[in-house]
């Protein structure tokens, strides 16, 4: 790579370098600012964030819960439960339950709280009588009843001594997931960061351009907790959404960097100057770089359609570090590059065992293309055999929203739920909340309450409020409870069952089980309307970038295939629990958390088009060179085999760390994307992929505007251009 230090001779090309020097100092010296700015508003941006839900809105369930709380019988967010110490009487349970009632009365961050004494309600006491349920409802936002949580167990505790106050519920739940989330994101980080580094120095050739994509990753997620912030005044946007975005955005900066820099050192081998080789970078892989960001921003656009608060906080941030780290691998990197010149291949390790030259390509993967090509219908054949295999268990997926399950079972709202569940005839989980409304529902609803006891499914239906003059009109709510756990079949069937049984008025269903019910009916109902946006936008991108309308459609089809075999994969790894053990061990508790799901399968899809548009890219200028159709996708394979490999096994460290956390939840999206990546990149791109080129022929680019080979797709000089995606560092 040609000198950084500006020239001292008055020709054009000393001219050139130093005015492409004193820009790069421009450039870092706003980058400087701005992670200086970044850094100043990130506590308050922090402040900003909230729990993010996990049920869908504008629900059946969400419906019946508002009105059941005009109707005088409010939900709880958080559930403490009342017993005596060891050896003590149920005269102490029942005493501190009192106090308890007294205490949260008069607090500030309490709407209502009631106990079996309070409501006549005999399923807030356990089987024993020893433990009674004190039922909370907080006020403020998700966020305010979170922080406002430890305050309320505080005061209750305090109120009473003499017995164990141990709390559960939804509220404490998030507080605790948020807790572990972001101590076991950091030690994820600290044990990623040494293997990370590794295949950085591997993949770039030096331990200074190594350092090059930490820096623009580091700009890149500090930049966007404050964007993050702002976007939280006017949408919900979790913590978790954006710890798991910026494994995400630390990914992606990665992958930017490498094509760039990779590009930059083929020029300069070649024996251009540094502004030259710069700015071919930028026309080939800066291009890649720009199509890719936005078919990343497509991708996770459409998950916003899928009304889950959850998701589209996910969705907000991955669209935001993606926007980010694009623009700031094409902008900062390359003024990183001015700066340092030749001190960029600084310290170079392994120099001494590379193999191949700058600009030589992979032998491994030009031989393993060559073969691929020779057989295509054999080699993709069998990838196709096997990754068909892998996405069979996604036929038996169920989908259902995160709760306490997903914490380690020492954490506190995991034993008090499971004390619960098993001293109760009725836990709060299980209980369905019918609510009555219209005229005559008052007076029906015992005769009612009746029908609904001997549904299959109910064990007990109480009446808890009747209001014949409410100012919304006549209404009655009714409470019934289930035998079944509210994420199984059996839950759901008593939920449809209720909704079926004919009633003397107007009703509407709610509880946990109508939760699940009615986020996974509307999951399902927004996919078809995603999967209508996404096909559309990524057809356009994929086609305005290959000019093409062949190798857009084979991009779809392939990358579908390829995600059927992750999300087979997870089925198999965390709905049926049989990578418990080798994953550090949770709790597989039978469906598939469906946001977490969409967000898996959302990025795994924008990864695939990512490396898709590098690699048709690389291949489309071989073909525009005039080489033929196997010689083109060999060379483009063999060009950028490494590069995706590099490439996708920093994305895997960097989320597959997630795995060590305690959170199942995490757990969750950091395998599923390690796994998208690597199968992306090794045998979808490496195996099917050029064996489906191979097996079409031209006929990948054929467009109706035009029979055969068009201007190529960057600008290269006509034989001698250079690989947009070319590494030559391992």
């Amino acid at each position: 790579m040609q000198a950084a230090h500006p020239s001292t001779d008055d020709s054009p090309r000393g001219a050139r370098e130093q005015g492409a020097v004193r820009r790069a100092w421009l450039v870092l010296v706003c980058a400087l600012l701005a992670a200086v700015c970044a850094g100043a508003l990130a506590p308050v941006a922090f402040s900003a964030l909230s729990t993010g839900g996990a049920v869908a809105t504008g629900t059946e369930a969400e419906r019946a819960a508002r009105q059941a709380d005009r109707l005088g019988v409010p939900s709880s967010d958080l559930v403490l439960a009342v017993s005596p110490h060891t050896g003590a009487g149920r005269a102490v349970a029942r005493d501190a339950t009192a106090a308890v009632v007294r205490t949260l009365a008069g607090q500030g961050d309490v709407e209502a709280a009631w106990s079996a004494r309070t409501t006549t309600n005999t399923w807030l006491r356990s089987k024993d009588g020893r433990t009674l349920l004190v039922p909370v409802r907080l006020k403020g936002t998700d966020k305010e009843r979170k922080e406002a949580a430890p305050r309320v167990v505080a005061a209750a505790r305090a109120a009473a001594p003499a017995a164990r106050v141990e709390p559960s519920g939804a509220t404490w739940a998030n507080r605790e997931i948020d807790e572990h989330v972001e101590r076991d994101l950091r030690r994820a980080e600290l044990l990623a960061a040494p293997a990370l580094f590794v295949v950085l120095v591997l993949a770039y050739g030096s331990v200074v351009s190594a350092l090059l994509p930490v820096v623009v990753a580091a700009l890149t997620i500090g930049c966007a907790i404050p964007v993050l912030g702002l976007l939280a005044q006017v949408a919900d946007i979790s913590r978790v959404a954006v710890s798991a975005a910026s494994a995400i955005g630390f990914g992606l900066a990665v992958d930017y960097s490498l094509f760039l820099l990779a590009r930059v050192r083929e020029e300069s081998a070649r024996g251009a100057d540094l502004p030259t080789a710069l700015a071919a970078a930028r026309r080939s892989s800066g291009r890649s770089v720009a199509f890719s960001a936005a078919a990343v921003t497509v991708c996770l656009a459409t998950a916003l359609a899928v009304p889950v608060p959850m998701l589209r906080a996910l969705a907000l941030a991955g669209m935001t570090v993606a926007v980010l780290a694009a623009l700031v691998a094409l902008t900062v990197l390359p003024a990183c590059l001015c700066v340092l010149g030749p001190r960029a291949q600084a310290f170079d390790p392994p120099a001494r065992w590379r193999r191949t030259r700058t600009g030589e390509g992979s032998r491994f993967w030009r031989r393993t293309a060559t073969i691929v090509t020779a057989r295509p219908l054999l080699s993709g054949g069998l990838a196709l055999l096997f990754l068909a295999l892998l996405a069979v268990p996604f036929t038996h997926a169920r989908l259902g929203i995160v709760d306490e399950r997903t914490l380690p079972p020492s954490a506190s709202s995991v034993t008090a739920a499971q004390q619960v569940r098993a001293e109760f005839t009725a836990p709060p989980e299980r209980i369905l909340t019918v609510v009555l409304t219209g005229p005559g529902s008052a007076g029906g609803a015992p005769a009612y309450g009746e029908r609904l006891a001997r549904l299959p499914g109910i064990t007990a239906v109480r009446v808890a409020s009747t209001s014949p003059t409410s100012p919304s009109g006549e209404g009655a709510v009714l409470l019934a409870a289930t035998s079944a756990a509210p994420d199984t079949r059996a839950a759901q069937a008593a939920v449809r069952q209720v909704r079926d049984t004919s009633a003397p008025g107007s009703i509407l269903v709610g509880g946990r089980a109508a939760d699940v019910t009615d986020t996974a009916h509307r999951v399902l109902h927004a996919l078809p309307t995603c999967l209508l946006l996404l096909g559309g936008g990524l057809m356009l991108l994929l086609t305005a970038f290959t000019r093409t309308l062949v190798a857009p459609l084979k991009a779809l089809a392939v990358a579908a295939v390829s995600l059927g075999a992750i999300l087979g994969a997870l089925v198999v790894l965390f709905q049926d629990g049989r990578g418990s053990a080798l994953l550090g061990g949770f709790t597989a508790t039978g469906t598939l958390d469906a946001s977490m799901l969409l967000f898996v399968l959302f990025i795994a899809l924008a990864l695939s088009v990512d490396y898709e548009v590098f690699l048709l890219g690389r291949i489309r200028e071989e073909f525009d060179r005039g080489a033929d159709n196997r010689t083109s996708i060999v060379e483009g394979i063999a060009r950028t085999g490494r590069l995706m490999t590099s490439a996708a096994a920093a994305v895997a460290i960097s989320t597959a760390a997630m795995a060590t956390s305690q959170v199942a939840l995490l757990k969750f999206i950091g395998i599923g994307v390690a796994l998208g990546a690597l199968v992306d990149a090794v045998l979808v791109r490496g195996v099917l992929v050029p064996a489906v080129m191979a097996a079409l022929g031209p006929l990948n680019w054929w467009s109706p505007t035009c029979t055969g080979p068009r201007p190529g797709i960057v600008a290269t000089e006509k034989r001698g251009g250079a690989d947009p995606d070319a590494s030559g560092s391992t």
